[in-house]
């Protein structure tokens, strides 16, 4: 049996959930989502907590199992304690600003990058080169961040880019050089 399948999910105070066969919608403090799982996974309220289970041992059940336990523990994270991701602009002259609910990201292209979130989402800019992109939808939070960094990805010998903040950028060695004969 899948050991993060069978874990059930505790719904913390303030957390209201309903569950509609496979839809289920979660309300909290940091807002609302709701999402269509797959109609074979049985999801079942108990008290105060959510267990998913799988209706046989097949393989692809077996495989939903996590993913679904995990989308809805995601799900009420998001609206209790929210989601982050940092990324930060690395060069001379890359900046990024806020006008209004848009991002106006300076990287060295002609034109400055324009890139306005999906309503739910919160983009703050802290400093010029350090850019938060906060909500309490997991995957929507990571698609945007993922966004911003394809503006301008890093590159591997002068490290300039857009990068997350806890990313490694591997580096390589330029050219050589050498003296001519």
């Amino acid at each position: 049996m899948s050991r993060i399948g069978r874990q059930p999910i505790t719904v913390p105070q303030g957390v209201e959930v309903k569950i509609d066969g496979n839809l289920v919608a979660v309300k909290g403090p940091n807002g609302e989502l709701s999402r269509e799982l797959h109609r074979d996974m049985i999801i079942e309220m108990e008290g105060d907590q959510i267990l998913v289970k799988r209706p046989s041992e097949d393989k692809f059940h077996r495989s939903l199992h996590g993913l679904t336990r995990t989308l809805v523990s995601n799900m009420i994270e998001g609206v209790t304690k929210g989601f982050e991701r940092t990324l930060e602009l690395i060069g001379v002259g890359y900046r990024a600003a806020k006008q209004g609910n848009k991002l106006v990201l300076t990287v060295g292209y002609s034109h400055p990058v324009e890139i306005e979130p999906k309503p739910g989402i919160e983009i703050e800019v802290p400093v010029a080169t350090k850019i938060i992109v906060k909500g309490a939808d997991k995957e929507a939070v990571g698609a945007l961040a993922a966004n911003i960094r394809e503006v301008r990805e890093p590159e591997p010998y002068k490290g300039k880019g857009i990068k997350y903040e806890n990313e490694r950028i591997r580096r390589k060695v330029g050219k050589a050089g050498g003296k001519k004969k």
